[in-house]
């Protein structure tokens, strides 16, 4: 039995706070929340991990990440200089996933979900490409997942733009995951159907995903991302996207609907009728330049809309930040986006969540999973349960996590990595990712 106490302890249930809080874990389960003093009565044998007066909350999820992503930190292509979204993804991101190899894939897991402990992130959603090697590579991604304790969900990037032979390669990879995770019993691991963008699929392809996917894993697709997207929609199909998709019978409950920028209202009726997830990446979006897509919207409508980093980072409140701002900067309104993004982090991520993984996530409460984390953020104004998001805005990032725990495993504590053997793992992403830029540039 773990018991974590000494701090100011955010719940997320119906809004409970306590000022010396304490949450007690049994298993990988929440056995009771409280103060520490009454928590440390009730159970005096308990293993005790102070939070030395700073604030414990719920485990973080990122509902879209892309860890393949990660070697590109510093590298610079050849020749490239792009002009629009389009060149980014063929000058960049599918040079990159064309060369990634095995060895590649599982150490950029290694090193993103070693940062996502640090950063108090304890479940992922991620869309994996790696068209150099593709069969394999979600095992490649599940294995640090699963040896250093982070709950994901995992699925292969399908597109046709490598071939047909790629394409069903992919399919394939995605129906043989989703098979393996349904067999975990541990609940930490979970598969789903991913899909690259409308643009680069066919509705061949489409119906050749539909025939492999197994209705109960779902669909994890980028929509709408950016105009060229929906221009090739209209073009090829005399439809916009979202209509598209829900034609091949992509949409429904178990779907994640990434981005969603170029959206208009009978979209987002659609998308709400079908009660399809969408995930908004505010980092992403500013940094490819595709524009800011009707999020506040999409929540006024009732989407199930979450918050993901789309690969930028492995920080969710450094997103928190920056969602809080594009929304007031995009319609030159300062009275928006303070309630909807974090709604969306803090509720609407583990209710998407809860789509997949069978025990609550994202809240402190007996029988949800124990899935918290410590920060050092020590309020210089009073804190409460009614302006904790305000603290954490504005007070808070993630390297404030000083400690993690997922499914009732610590894996960081007081800021000392116990899963892994971080130096020597930054040598060897290091060295991969050398032969990587080499391949890339060579």
């Amino acid at each position: 039995m773990l018991l974590i106490g000494n701090g100011r302890l955010i719940t997320r249930d119906d809004g409970a706070f306590f000022d010396d809080g304490a949450v007690v874990i049994e298993g990988n389960l929440i056995q009771e929340v409280g103060t520490t003093a009454a928590m440390r009565q009730k159970y005096p044998h308990a293993e005790f991990l102070d939070a030395r007066g700073g604030t414990i909350m719920p485990g973080l999820i990122n509902a879209h990440n892309h860890i393949y992503s990660a070697f590109a930190r510093g590298l610079s292509i050849d020749g490239y200089s792009p002009k629009n979204f389009n060149d980014i993804l063929e000058g960049m991101w599918w040079k990159i996933d064309r060369q990634l190899t095995l060895e590649n894939d599982h150490l950029s897991a290694c090193a993103i979900y070693l940062d996502c402990i640090k950063n108090g992130v304890t479940t992922v959603f991620d869309h994996h490409a790696s068209y150099h090697e593709i069969p394999g590579s979600l095992d490649m991604i599940a294995r640090p997942a699963v040896e250093y304790g982070v709950r994901t969900c995992l699925c292969y990037e399908v597109s046709d733009r490598d071939g047909e032979a790629k394409m069903r390669e992919a399919v394939l990879e995605n129906e043989r995951f989703i098979q393996r995770a349904a067999s975990d019993e541990t609940d930490m691991l979970k598969g789903m159907m991913g899909l690259h963008a409308a643009f680069t699929l066919s509705d061949e392809t489409l119906a050749f995903c539909a025939e492999h996917q197994g209705r109960e894993a779902g669909y994890h697709i980028h929509v709408a991302e950016g105009p060229g997207d929906l221009q090739d929609s209209l073009k090829r199909f005399s439809k916009r996207i979202v209509h598209r998709l829900f034609d091949a019978g992509i949409l429904g409950p178990k779907t994640l609907a990434i981005h969603c920028v170029h959206v208009n209202r009978a979209e987002i009726e659609l998308l709400k009728a079908t009660d399809t997830m969408v995930v908004h990446n505010p980092e992403s979006n500013m940094g490819n330049a595709v524009g800011c897509g009707p999020v506040l919207d999409l929540f006024k409508a009732g989407v199930l809309i979450g918050l993901g980093t789309d690969g930028y980072t492995s920080d969710m409140l450094e997103s928190y930040k920056v969602g809080n701002l594009i929304h007031k900067h995009h319609l030159c309104d300062p009275t928006v986006a303070w309630a909807e993004i974090p709604t969306m982090l803090f509720e609407n991520n583990a209710r998407i969540a809860g789509r997949f993984f069978s025990k609550p996530l994202g809240v402190l409460k007996p029988g949800a999973c124990a899935d918290v984390i410590v920060t050092d953020y020590d309020p210089l104004t009073p804190m409460n349960g009614a302006n904790c998001n305000g603290h954490i805005l504005f007070g808070m990032n993630g390297r404030h996590v000083t400690s993690t725990v997922c499914n009732g495993k610590v894996l960081m504590r007081d800021r000392q990595v116990l899963v892994t053997d971080e130096a020597d793992l930054m040598a060897r992403c290091r060295e991969s990712a050398r032969k990587l830029w080499n391949s890339i540039n060579g």
